[in-house]
């Protein structure tokens, strides 16, 4: 339905008030024309001015200096408008080779390009036999493995900065890519599922067109923290109120991420020998409504780019006129092999035309230049260097910069012992400088965003026990009967007990406790050794991490590790845990290192270290694979893993949660594969955040099923399950007021009951918490299910970090009157359970 001028004049008002549209005023906002579009196309501009003013740079429009890689032209997907996507019969090679890459290349930087733009075809290897043959002969594995090899060669032979477009990614392909190129991208497109679902539609039989999929890679994106381009191609079959989601579905994962550096507002222009040739083009006043719509919306931050060569060069005017602030890559050598009907503007008239409006055009890099100068986590440290040789102080390219090839390498930093390396004594008699770290403000994305979506996200739980009291006994019942297989109801309404039914909940619990191993309480003596803080992953609710700027910063040396691994041994340790943040200068060997460090100094000691996140780390930093980095790490000195960065295994709570940590998914294969090669692991939840009952009764499902699957194939497996109660104090996603404080004791009875009985027959050991709970709590769970207290510790930055009020070391002595106080025997055990 088209809208009345009534209706558009009063959203055009409430834009002009500054007011924020909802969707449905941005749909009437699409169809402005005349007067009105001239009057929302100078609100559009009021707000890129003030962007831009914002950024320190008014009035200048930017434009990246490029060379185009059509680094292969074969493609899984069947889009009906695309002449760039060929079969490989019309291919002399399914793949431009490395030299005639490093040609382009080297062309482009003699001319002064600064970016090389890889753009090919989603995963042409899942349908053509040719591509897959071609890369079997080259001994790549994959499309995406062969653009991680020639992003390095064109780094180091020519010095051109990769941006690479090579279609749909996961977040382990995306986190394997980032450190050869400071950005990258993907249309969205558009987020209309008819043109993807419907026969004949403009992305009917293309996977990759999925919207769903198509906003998943931004947001992993976002979660990695990388610089990202992405648009709408405007003028396919989508209606107005198509076009208005699309733009908001971008603005939800930039507020949420702060990773969308630019849009592209694309106009459609049909192509002969294409399914949609007679398609009309897109007509200008309904591009730069699109425009100017998308610049209300999105706002002043993101960077709004429309492409100078698809529109006739007098045009410009108009869409700068809209809000657009940037005319993305144009070549002095290369043609768009997209729409290569359509020549780029030469620099001196792109230069004129943006003059003749009122803005200076400068030279961009890649990334953005409130990018550029961040740094980390948005540049990775192995193309920094690459990133600082051609921008100037304002993040723009230098005046006058040549790009000249750079080696690309590990950092090469080693383990220097800096910052507050006495932080895990001085946590408990002074405290931390500051309850936050510096960039709290930006860091963890638009928190008013993040609140938003846990509602979004949100599962209605049942209304008390259902029934009430007979649905609780039956539950009861089933649980009496066969507890390591409870229905997800009946597990639910048990979580989620209170009064009398929760007693008998927690006497379960104790029953199978006292029938699988006993009155015995368990004890390990270790050490914690945190060997940096200092990590740029950006997990809400970590009070941990430090940039190596902060005041609480450190990191230790491997001789410092070696240390507190001796000194522990000479106090009567058999283990040292050790985890660190994900600091991007480590060396790539660093957890081989670190390992191998403790075994040199102590051979007997247990080495008991590295999260699946740390692993996963190591593995993109070494290009092993997950198997191959653990059995690496094992040959190093490596002995078991901790469970932990599982936090909650869902990923709706788990991305509000931590932000940029690996998948679900990803933490399951990794641990999984731990298991499968003979390193065994404990396994984590930490709780009462964002989760709630439903999540962890989710949660001890999937590790049940994992320690089955273990069980049945003689795999090493869970030596224990931990639940960690979330301590809010210092963490951040607390501070902006979206998390819980923490469970109540009601929680941590129930989530230590239901731990004992779900994953009955499975994992035999439940374990407690006493630096987050204190004793009095940690007898409470001993009593409700749990058998074990960990370890002495030593020391404890972690939680301590956050708030715990609960110091960070017991001694042996301390322990035992823990199980003393309630009258159960207290015994010194391994890692891995058996008594010492």
């Amino acid at each position: 339905m088209t809208p009345t001028p009534q209706e558009v004049r009063r959203a055009l008002a409430r834009a002009d008030r500054g007011a924020a549209l909802d969707p449905g005023e941005a749909t009437v906002l699409l169809a402005a024309r005349g007067e009105d579009l001239d009057r929302l196309a100078a609100v559009a501009a009021r707000v890129r001015d003030r962007g831009l003013e914002d950024a320190g740079r008014p009035g200048v429009v930017t434009y990246s200096p490029k060379v185009f890689i059509p680094l292969t032209r074969l493609c899984r997907d069947r889009c009906h408008y695309c002449t760039f996507v060929t079969v490989p019969g019309k291919l002399d090679s399914p793949y431009l080779s490395p030299d005639e890459v490093l040609a382009i290349a080297s062309e482009g930087a003699a001319l002064g390009c600064t970016e090389a733009l890889f753009t090919l075809g989603d995963r042409p290897e899942d349908r053509w036999p040719e591509a897959r043959a071609w890369l079997d002969e080259q001994g790549y594995d994959s499309t995406l493995a062969y653009v991680r090899a020639m992003a390095i060669r064109v780094l180091e032979e020519t010095g051109l900065l990769p941006h690479l477009n090579p279609g749909v990614m996961s977040w382990e392909e995306m986190n394997r890519l980032k450190p050869v190129a400071p950005s990258m991208g993907m249309m969205l497109e558009t987020t209309s599922r008819r043109l993807f679902e419907e026969k004949g539609e403009a992305h009917y039989g293309s996977p990759d067109k999925d919207p769903e999929i198509r906003l998943r890679v931004l947001e992993d994106a976002g979660r990695l923290s990388i610089p990202f381009t992405t648009g709408l191609l405007i003028g396919i079959g989508e209606t107005l109120e198509e076009r208005a989601e699309s733009i908001f579905a971008i603005r939800h994962v930039a507020r949420q991420y702060g990773n969308v550096q630019e849009v592209i507002i694309q106009n459609f222009r049909a192509k002969p020998d294409t399914a949609m040739r007679h398609t009309d083009d897109l007509g200008l006043d309904e591009y730069v409504a699109a425009i100017a719509v998308s610049r209300i919306v999105l706002g002043p931050k993101v960077r709004l780019q429309a492409p100078p060569n698809l529109v006739d060069l007098a045009e410009c005017r108009a869409l700068l006129g809209a809000g657009v602030d940037d005319w993305g890559g144009v070549s002095p050598l290369t043609p768009d092999h997209v729409n290569p009907e359509r020549p780029w503007p030469s620099l001196e008239r792109l230069r004129e035309i943006t003059a003749s409006a009122g803005f200076e055009l400068r030279a961009r890099l890649t990334a953005h230049p409130e990018y550029v100068l961040a740094g980390e986590p948005w540049i990775d440290p192995r193309v920094s260097g690459h990133v600082a040789a051609l921008a100037s102080d304002d993040g723009l390219v230098r005046e006058g910069a040549r790009p000249a090839g750079l080696p690309w390498q590990e950092p090469d930093g080693g383990f220097a012992s800096v910052g507050r390396t006495d932080l895990f004594a001085a946590v408990d008699t002074e405290g931390r400088s500051a309850d936050r770290r510096s960039d709290f403000a930006n860091v963890y994305g638009d928190w008013d965003e993040l609140k938003d979506e846990i509602v979004r996200h949100e599962r209605a739980l049942p209304t008390g026990v259902s029934g009430p009291e007979r649905a609780g006994l039956s539950a009861l019942a089933a649980a009496e009967r066969d507890p390591g297989n409870l229905s997800d109801e009946h597990a639910l309404t048990l979580m989620t007990a209170e009064g009398p039914l929760l007693e008998q909940v927690v006497a379960l619990a104790d029953q199978l406790r006292r029938e699988t191993v006993g009155d015995e309480v368990t004890y390990v003596v270790n050490r914690n050794i945190n060997f940096t803080n200092v990590c740029y992953v950006g997990c809400r609710f970590c009070a941990f991490a430090q940039r190596r700027t902060d005041a609480d910063a450190y990191s230790l040396s491997l001789d410092q590790v070696a240390d507190r691994a001796e000194e522990a041994w000479e106090l009567g340790a058999s283990e040292v845990c050790m985890q660190g943040g994900i600091d991007p200068e480590l060396p790539g060997t660093a957890y081989f290192d670190l390992a191998a460090a403790v075994k040199a100094r102590v051979p007997d000691m247990h080495v008991h270290a590295f999260s699946p996140m740390e692993i996963v780390n190591g593995s993109s930093r070494t290009g092993l694979s997950f198997e191959d980095f653990l059995i690496k790490a094992r040959e190093s000195g490596l002995d078991t893993i901790p469970g932990t960065a599982a936090e909650i295994l869902d990923d709706d709570v788990r991305w509000v949660l931590t932000k940029g940590k690996l998948p679900t998914k990803t933490w399951i294969e990794i641990v999984g594969t731990a298991h499968k090669v003979g390193i065994r692991s404990s396994s984590t939840m930490m709780y009462g955040h964002v989760d709630n009952p439903r999540h962890w009764v989710q949660h001890l499902k999937v590790l049940a099923g994992m320690q089955e699957k273990n069980l049945q194939e003689g795999y090493a497996g869970f030596t224990e399950f931990v639940p960690l109660p979330f301590v809010h104090h210092s963490a951040p996603i607390y501070l902006a007021g979206v998390a819980r404080p923490g469970p109540t004791l009601r929680d941590n009875l129930a989530v230590h009951a239901m731990a004992r009985i779900m994953l009955h027959g499975r994992i035999d050991n439940i374990q407690t918490s006493w630096v987050k709970l204190g004793v009095d709590g940690t007898r409470a769970m001993l009593a409700a299910g749990a058998n074990d207290l960990g370890g002495t510790l030593m020391e404890e930055t972690i939680s301590r970090m956050a708030g715990s009020e609960h110091g960070s070391a017991k001694t042996v002595e301390e322990l035992v009157e823990i199980g003393a106080g309630i009258g159960r025997p207290v015994v010194e055990r391994t890692t891995t359970y058996a008594r010492r």
